[in-house]
């Protein structure tokens, strides 16, 4: 356990999984025993909100609304800033926080509070950008333009696999727009969450604000669904499975508030024969096993082009060979474990699927004992080769789990990548330009993400991130997401001493 991390956060006194900025609010349900995926060790028992706490809370947040949206933008924007610098200073031990809870190497660990720090600077940047239009007006000395309002408050729903950074990417810009935020981050990982609420309760405490500008809460589905279900969140941003998506989009629509969806993904690389393999291969590496396949962006189906075919698997077969498992914060490592033994076993589900179906393993992982770390959730990774047509295909497993399909014809490839339900992330590997305009057309990729020789996995945040279909069509982060969080108002100014109406209709009094 890594103790020098609890202490210095000090977890043991934030056993309340409910709290308003720094001040935590009792729950009187049971605990969420909370244990790492890397040894199996108990981190910390957790209270999760119950409905009075939930109900406490969101009245705070009201009364903050009232304050924080009538704070200059460019206020809200150093409010951000401060938040990114107490980031910089703890990311060495944050990342380590996330890596034990989680799972994920050490270096992903500590790329994601850089990710962090990297939205609170585009945030920073945002609060004296938050542009309207100014249209002409067909009705004489008149003035037309747009400008935006904060929405009220914002409900954040964000999963395991990025316990802090999918939050930081709604709150922050959120926050510059002038709102407030709750926070149900995953029952999974509430700790980063628990430790990332303190952060930036310090800060509003500093400056006198209020404490429920941000807000967090903890629990399982019932949680989610307060949110989904309250007329008092504007907008619900989740992160997940499509499954959940469903659900909260239905809730949240039938009392005609605003959902923002970022959902599965069933991600494609497709490979010509005019790829650089030293590039495809490292790709397909890392986009396969990164977070132990445990992204909504990592790559699960790898489209190769039959004269390539026999190389590309060659080339992953050494590859996967070399591949280090084990303790996440060891930087020697590649892989960490899954997240808890539930997904080692859907993961295990999965490869017996994959063979009932047809599926010829290339790479056949399994269930791993790691020497000194018996009780982490660790699996090896694996490469098997399928039909197109197969139904497991369909389906994204969240684990490390890759299949390779043939094809002939690069409209064949296209057809196969979008041919599943899910839309996110895509690439194409190739040198040749035609072949690359050609995906990223309107003939081409269906998904969010389309990408030219990179990997599947990696978004930076200056682009919006999200996909299509059952992926949710959400957009997070950067580019204009920021209009998500914000109402677009029409205003038009008559300065003359005549009422012309407009379209020239006549109408005399």
């Amino acid at each position: 356990m890594l103790q020098d991390v609890l202490d210095h956060f000090q977890i043991e006194e934030l056993n309340e999984g409910s709290w308003i900025g720094s001040d935590s609010v009792q729950s009187s349900t049971s605990l969420i025993e909370v244990y790492s995926p890397v040894d199996g060790s108990q981190m910390a028992s957790i209270k999760p909100t119950d409905k009075k706490a939930y109900q406490t809370i969101v009245e705070e947040l009201k009364k903050a609304s009232e304050v924080w949206r009538n704070i200059p933008a460019p206020k809200r924007g150093e409010i951000v800033r401060l938040f990114g610098e107490k980031l910089r200073k703890e990311k060495n031990h944050l990342g380590k926080l996330i890596s034990y809870e989680m799972g994920k190497s050490i270096q992903e660990a500590y790329g994601e509070v850089q990710e962090m720090i990297d939205i609170c600077d585009f945030a920073v940047g945002l609060s004296r950008q938050l542009y309207g239009l100014t249209m002409h007006s067909e009705r004489p000395m008149h003035r037309m333009y747009e400008q935006w309002h904060p929405l009220g408050v914002i409900g954040i729903i964000s999963a395991f696999n990025f316990p802090t950074a999918v939050w930081s990417w709604n709150s922050t810009i959120a926050w510059v727009c002038g709102n407030v935020c709750i926070w149900k981050g995953s029952e999974k990982t509430p700790l980063t969450a628990l430790v990332c609420q303190k952060l930036i309760a310090s800060i509003l405490q500093e400056r006198g604000l209020p404490q429920a500008i941000s807000c967090l809460i903890t629990g399982g589905k019932e949680v989610g669904e307060w949110l989904s279900l309250d007329k008092d969140i504007a907008l619900v941003s989740a992160t997940g499975s499509s499954r959940m998506g469903k659900a909260v989009k239905l809730n949240v629509a039938q009392r005609f508030g605003k959902s923002l969806l970022e959902l599965g993904g069933n991600n494609a690389m497709i490979i010509t024969p005019n790829a650089d393999l030293g590039i495809a291969i490292p790709a397909t590496y890392f986009g396969a096993i990164g977070t132990s396949g445990q992204r909504c962006t990592s790559t699960r189906r790898l489209i190769v082009h039959q004269s390539v075919l026999d190389s590309v698997i060659d080339k992953l077969k050494s590859a996967y060979a070399q591949v280090k498992i084990g303790n996440p914060l060891d930087a020697n490592n590649h892989m960490g474990p899954l997240i808890d033994n539930e997904a080692v076993q859907n993961y295990m589900a999965g490869i017996e699927a994959c063979k009932k179906q047809g599926g010829t393993f290339i790479v056949e992982g399994g269930m791993l004992q790691v020497p000194g770390f018996e009780k982490g959730s660790y699996v090896s990774p694996s490469i098997a080769l399928v039909n197109a047509d197969m139904a497991i295909v369909q389906d994204e497993l969240f684990a490390p789990l890759l299949y390779i399909i043939a094809y002939n014809e690069l409209k064949e490839a296209i057809e196969i990548q979008n041919n599943v339900p899910q839309g996110l992330s895509s690439t194409i590997m190739t040198t040749n330009m035609r072949e690359a305009e050609y995906f990223l057309s309107h003939c081409g990729s269906d998904c969010g993400i389309a990408n030219v020789n990179i990997g599947t996995s990696g978004a930076e945040i200056g682009g919006a991130f999200g996909g299509e279909k059952e992926t949710g069509g959400g957009r997070e982060s950067g580019s204009d997401a920021w209009k998500n969080y914000m109402r677009r108002q029409t205003v038009t100014i008559n300065y003359s001493a005549d009422l012309p109406l407009s379209q020239g209709i006549q109408f005399k009094v």
